[in-house]
């Protein structure tokens, strides 16, 4: 028997190219569709929220798309919300960036600039070293490489899953519950980020089952 292939809503706020978190969604097993439409979000399994570029101008055009609560009442949904790079970052209460840029709050922490000897942004493979069990993250081979491109990342709170080594800690994923987000970009992490979004759409497959 198939597999049920859970409907991923990829939130379409006019941020960057969707279309390789789409195909990585869909490799991962999920039918993943670029959306604007609440009702399409209302009804999805799991929600991904991307985010390329500065936080302010992300969080300006989700404000502008009439998504901004919409994102929040799904990350209050109890579905499996994914937020990825800046995506992640949006949902902490604030960023320094820009001299300060206000955030979703889902998570009560800040994101900061990377600090150290090291070239900013990060834009390399990284290793990430879980710090807490998630789901999320559940049987990723260790060393688990993923890439990352960024000068600012959350703070160590307690929310952070995963860290990684870049002039210091930082934070690299965060999860509480069923929302999550990741640092890196796993759709383009080769087979280990494909492991994480399987991951993802697994748990959008239970939900979507239960439903």
């Amino acid at each position: 028997m198939e597999q049920l292939r859970p409907l991923v809503a990829i939130l379409d706020y006019g941020i960057g190219n969707l279309r390789s978190a789409q195909k990585a969604m869909e490799r991962a097993g999920a039918d993943a569709q670029l959306t604007a439409d609440p009702s399409v979000v209302a009804r999805a399994a799991g929600v991904v929220l991307p985010g390329v570029g500065a936080m302010a101008r992300c969080m300006d055009a989700l404000t502008a798309s009439g998504l901004r609560q919409v994102v929040i009442d799904a990350t209050e949904s109890g579905k499996p919300f994914l937020g990825v790079c800046v995506g992640m970052q949006m949902l902490h209460a604030g960023s320094e960036e820009h001299g300060g840029v206000e955030g979703l709050a889902i998570f009560n922490a800040m994101v900061r600039r990377i600090t150290g000897d090291v070239k900013i942004p990060q834009m390399q493979w990284n290793v990430v070293d879980q710090v807490r069990p998630s789901w999320l993250l559940d049987g990723l081979v260790s060393p688990a490489w993923m890439y990352f491109v960024h000068s600012y990342a959350p703070e160590i709170h307690s929310d952070v899953v995963a860290t990684c080594d870049y002039g210091g800690p930082i934070g690299a994923a965060v999860q509480r519950g069923m929302v999550a987000g990741t640092q890196f970009h796993p759709e383009k992490s080769a087979s280990t980020g494909l492991a994480l979004l399987t991951n993802f759409v697994r748990a959008c497959r239970s939900g979507a089952l239960v439903a």
